[in-house]
């Protein structure tokens, strides 16, 4: 979701949460990037109108493999690999998979993982991607994959798509070209990863918002459409808007389409899980303790959205994302985790914490080692 460890990272993505989590409305397009016409995304029409005939045994079966996960995040995600403090390495995929770990039955099941692709293509139409960021991305994936790992890989942090600010470091494009890009990057990831095993999934994008989100339910049919021409049976994972927030599932239409997952993220109660956090503006104050009865029901409450739109549209449910940052007292963090993962769990759902080794992370990059502060056990321990 966020780069914790540099406020202006990501503030818009936040204070986007924040008005979700407050029950506000997306933000209307900006008018200073209208949409692509029809007749430009006429290369990637959407899916034929039907109803959605609900998930496939096999479709069901990816997202029950991925059990208890993490994200690599604020790693590829970045606006260049490195640029948060944070690169994918050995020690980090030595953490996954069935002979991973760091003590007794500790086991990471399955790895999301963030990749800002918009910054590694071409800023024309075409999109054209770096090739040698293409092949760090295949050596990674192939890499947990032949851990035993599953991988959800996504699109993250397209921020003209959105309508938001770009980060330092971004490159910008034209507005005419914005979303022919999104299709022209997938075009390119979807083959290049065609033959790759049934264990990766991928994921359309990330927490869709803004300018997007009246058009998200014919973008995402049109992406969904464009990646079966070349991965037909492959399993992809789509979100709602609202920052993927289960309040966005009020208007969301999941594609026509058998080999899909549902994926929310969550981190409600925001006061509480972005306490003291600096790119939220006003800093919201620390001290809020975990676990009271309003509190409980905010945690509740998406999951059952989720979980009734599962159920009655016939498709599995993935938390994709949820945490609390660590300005959080160590007690109230443990808690609040423990309590999150005993109600997605209890509703059949499986999840990828929000982070590894940054301002949310249990693992400290410069020990070398998972913390000690009992945040790991709360996630994957008894």
């Amino acid at each position: 979701m966020t780069k914790h460890s540099i406020a202006t990272a990501l503030a818009a993505a936040a204070l986007g949460l924040l008005a979700a989590c407050a029950g506000t409305a997306d933000a209307p397009a900006p008018a200073a990037t209208p949409p692509a016409s029809a007749d430009a995304l006429a290369a990637w029409p959407p899916l034929p109108a039907a109803s959605a005939p609900g998930a496939t045994p096999s479709a069901r079966q990816f997202a029950a493999s991925l059990g208890r996960g993490v994200n690599f995040g604020n790693m590829l995600d970045a606006p260049t690999e490195g640029a948060w403090g944070l690169r994918v390495d050995d020690r980090y995929i030595a953490l996954v998979g069935p002979n991973g770990g760091w003590g007794n039955a500790e086991r990471i099941q399955s790895v999301r993982l963030p990749v800002r692709w918009s910054n590694h293509a071409s800023a024309d139409a075409a999109a054209t991607i770096d090739p040698v960021f293409m092949a760090r991305v295949d050596d990674i994936v192939t890499r947990l994959l032949a851990r035993g790992v599953p991988v959800v890989m996504d699109m993250h942090h397209y921020h003209q798509f959105d309508g938001d600010p770009v980060d330092p470091g971004d490159i910008t494009v034209p507005d005419a070209v914005i979303d022919q890009r999104f299709f022209a990057m997938w075009k390119q990831i979807a083959e290049h990863f065609r033959d790759f095993p049934a264990g990766l999934a991928f994921e359309l994008y990330n927490e869709p918002h803004g300018r997007i989100t009246a058009r998200w339910n014919d973008l995402m049919s049109r992406g969904v459409r464009l990646v079966r021409q070349s991965n037909p049976t492959r399993v992809i994972v789509v979100g709602p808007t609202q920052w993927n927030s289960a309040r966005g599932l009020d208007i969301f239409t999941m594609p026509p389409d058998a080999n899909l997952v549902l994926t929310v993220h969550h981190y409600d109660p925001y006061n509480f899980t972005h306490q003291g956090a600096t790119w939220v503006t006003p800093v919201m104050p620390t001290g809020v303790g975990c676990c009271s009865a309003q509190q409980l029901a905010d945690i509740r409450s998406p999951l059952d959205v989720a979980q009734a739109w599962g159920q009655s549209h016939g498709y599995p449910v993935y938390v994709g994302e949820f945490g609390a940052f660590n300005t959080v007292a160590v007690d109230d963090r443990n808690r609040y985790t423990r309590t999150i993962r005993t109600e997605m769990e209890s509703r059949g759902m499986t999840w990828t914490y929000w982070e590894l080794a940054s301002g949310f992370g249990f693992y400290d990059p410069d020990a070398g080692a998972v913390r000690t502060d009992g945040l790991a056990d709360a996630l994957y321990g008894p």
